[in-house]
């Protein structure tokens, strides 16, 4: 019961860390900015990655190692749709993080123009993130689960 519940534990803080991270990015974003600021953008990111990887590993603990048996996962669509949607997120940050890599280098005196693709894929990955709870919260109760 141990390892579950501090597995779970690991897994709402990841959470945390990346609805904190893509939100702070969404508020420091600017539509020009020097690359001393990109490369705060680029840390966030950075923070970003590390906590998916920590939330997949738990996640996936969590499905085929502790708690609920993995039928309960695995048989639910709800559940599938979630993954999805995740996985859908870290494909859409590719175009920030490949933005924030590129441009986190240079002089104090050069603005680096930041292209609206960048604030689109942000804002989109925020929408999901309203997304994903909700469906975990479903899935948690049953729903979606199929005989």
């Amino acid at each position: 019961m141990i390892p579950e519940i501090l597995l779970r534990y690991v897994h709402f803080i990841c959470i945390f860390i990346i609805v904190g991270s893509i939100v702070g990015q969404h508020l420091l974003l600017k539509k020009e900015m020097p690359p001393s600021a990109i490369k705060r953008l680029f840390f966030l990111d950075n923070l970003y990655g590390a906590a998916t990887i920590f939330l997949l590993a738990a996640g996936f603990t969590l499905w085929f190692g502790v708690g609920k048996p993995a039928a309960f996962y695995s048989t639910n669509w709800i559940f599938h749709l979630k993954i999805g949607l995740f996985g859908l997120m870290g494909i859409l940050s590719l175009v920030p993080s490949l933005f924030f890599r590129k441009y986190r280098k240079g002089t104090e005196a050069t603005l680096v123009v930041v292209p609206a693709r960048v604030f689109w894929v942000i804002r989109i990955e925020l929408l999901l993130l309203l997304l994903i709870p909700m469906m975990a919260s479903l899935m948690a109760r049953g729903i979606g689960s199929i005989p």
